[in-house]
């Protein structure tokens, strides 16, 4: 069961350390309940004593303090909306730069298994309620109280009879509201996580909108988005039924209340036991005592929001990271580049092995190349040098030292990854490639440029490397795209490079300048390249042919050929399409 973010914890994180705006809201607050008060006194003093002397001086001060007082009471209304609420809008913005900063330390397993339109909702939607706590809600349940009690001390001074009446559906009605409370909870926890549904398929259908049309499957997406978005309703439905249930329960209750003030007010002014002034003020003073318990009825609904969507930031919050400074103790200096996989073993889950046991070395400088099949583990092996995955025995050794023990910002500041599919930013084709290192000379810039051969097309732009390239990179052809995210790379110079599948996209003609420029673009540097086209590795100092997870040959190109096995066939098979 999943555990419940307490009040106490909410408290010291969120409230405490803005305990200054909160108390000063606090005091706002109670001193706008106070001048409220003045209006019910003034009422009595109005029909009980200035009327019957009719003293016009007496009527002309009473209407100056009651006008000074509501004077008061909306300056100190404006102070706590302005004070409080800027508050908690800037509360937000930090909490959802903290929830973004985590969600980037968190491993690459946890996105592969969340939607990205799920984890935006989490970033963006599921912090609001936080506003809640520090700003008007919580201090205005606070102050609310504070005013009804003091509106039930001068209730009981005024009349105890009557006061004793009303407590009984008052105490009713709260009993109901916090039963409601504690059943509206989880279903504002489940509202978020299916709001987070929601809007990562929506997110997913946006990205893959051509993929959708090009398959005329708009009405398939228009069916599943519409039971996203039924459900969701469902849900609403659920919490506006338990709401409006607490709403109607305060009606009638307190209406109850009211026509029995109603009836014992007329008896006891008839018998002469209570003045037509304490009567007034007496209804006046009840409104003030009941206005905050409804008004905390809603405030109460909104912190249960606010709780629901902490507990589900807690929960992210409270995700092992990827880069854990516990366990990862070693901090690399510069490194020489060797790689070595000692008895890896490695599976997705518990069931299916991807990698048995696996052991090989990659000198320093060296290219080594994998080939194989469709899921015979070669991407496994590259996200478990790049240290997106952990083994589950054995050892992955960069010179020597076991890379679950190794900081990974220090080793990823010497690596390289071009992967098959490899991101664009929306923005320029220099931004792109100056992402790594934005502090990039321009000598260095263009020699990144140069040796991916990305000039040979940017030349021919009117732009440039200016040219806006679109989301993902859409305005490029798959070969531009590529040859920017290898300029990348050399851009970054790491001392590992990694190329899962990196020419994959490329046509003959870019291939050919991706071809002459490998000598370059991977000299004095340890390379690992996964490639299904085997006309791009025949230089590699060495060819790895994996199988279900093991290697079942090795060699050069030559060699490997000469001995017509398992790369021998791939290699024909190749030839011959």
């Amino acid at each position: 069961m999943k555990k419940k973010v307490s009040f106490t914890w909410a408290f010291n994180e969120y409230i405490w350390p803005r305990r200054g705006v909160v108390f000063f809201g606090l005091v706002l607050i109670i001193l706008r309940s106070i001048s409220g008060l003045v209006l019910p006194y003034a009422s009595r003093n109005l029909i009980d004593e200035v009327i019957p002397s009719k003293d016009t001086h007496a009527l002309i001060m009473l209407l100056f303090i009651v006008c000074s007082a509501l004077l008061f009471q909306s300056i100190s209304s404006f102070s706590l909306t302005r004070v409080l609420s800027v508050e908690a809008q800037h509360l937000i913005s930090v909490l959802r730069a903290k929830v973004q900063r985590k969600l980037l330390t968190l491993p690459v397993s946890f996105f592969d298994n969340n939607k990205s339109g799920a984890l935006v909702s989490r970033v963006m939607t599921d912090v609001e309620g936080v506003r809640n706590l520090v700003g008007t809600g919580l201090v205005q349940l606070i102050g609310g109280s504070i005013s009804a009690i003091i509106s039930l001390i001068i209730l009981i001074n005024l009349n105890a009879q009557m006061t004793l009446f009303v407590l009984v559906p008052v105490s009713i009605f709260a009993l109901i509201a916090l039963k409601s409370f504690s059943y509206i909870r989880p279903i504002f926890r489940v509202r978020g996580k299916i709001n987070a549904e929601v809007t990562g398929r929506l997110t997913e259908t946006l990205n893959g909108i051509r993929v959708i049309k090009g398959f005329n499957a708009e009405l398939q997406e228009q069916k599943v988005f519409e039971n996203g978005v039924d459900n969701l309703f469902q849900n609403v439905k659920k919490s506006l039924t338990a709401t409006a249930f607490v709403t109607s329960s305060s009606t009638f209750l307190l209406g109850l209340a009211s026509a029995g003030i109603m009836g014992m007010g007329g008896y006891f002014i008839m018998n002469d036991s209570m003045t037509y002034g304490e009567f007034v003020s007496f209804t006046l003073f009840l409104g003030f005592m009941i206005a905050p318990i409804v008004q905390m009825s809603n405030i109460g609904s909104q912190l249960t929001e606010a709780f629901a969507g902490l507990d589900r930031t807690q929960e992210l919050m409270n995700l092992v990271e990827e880069n854990d400074l516990e366990n990862r103790k070693i901090v690399l200096g510069e490194i020489e580049g060797n790689i070595s996989f000692k008895n890896v073993s490695f599976s997705y889950d518990d069931n299916i092995k991807v990698l048995p046991d696996i052991s090989f070395d990659v000198p320093n400088g060296s290219v080594i190349a994998m080939v194989g099949s469709s899921g015979s583990g070669k991407s496994t092996i590259a996200g478990l040098v790049a240290g997106f995955l952990n083994p589950n025995s054995g050892e992955v050794l960069i010179d020597g030292m076991d890379l679950s023990k190794v900081d990974l910002r220090s080793y990823r500041n010497q690596l390289g990854v071009v992967l098959q599919d490899d991101f664009l930013y929306e923005g320029t084709i220099r931004e792109n490639i100056l992402f790594p290192r934005p502090d990039a000379t321009k000598k260095e810039l263009d020699q990144a440029i140069k040796g991916a051969y990305v000039n040979e097309f940017t030349d021919r732009f009117e732009e440039g490397i200016d040219t806006l390239i679109g989301e993902r990179g859409v305005k490029l052809s798959g070969g531009q795209r590529q040859r920017i995210s290898i300029a990348r790379a050399l851009l970054a110079k790491p001392k590992i490079v990694v190329l899962d599948e990196a020419t994959s996209n490329l046509d003959t003609q870019s291939e050919a300048y991706i071809q002459k420029s490998l000598g370059s673009l991977m000299k004095n540097r340890t390379t690992l390249v996964i490639a299904h086209r085997l006309s791009t590795i025949q230089k590699a100092d060495q060819i790895l042919v994996i199988e279900n997870g093991e290697i079942v040959e090795d060699g050069k190109h030559e060699e490997l050929l000469a001995s017509k096995g398992r790369y021998y066939e791939l290699y024909t098979y190749q030839t011959r399409i």
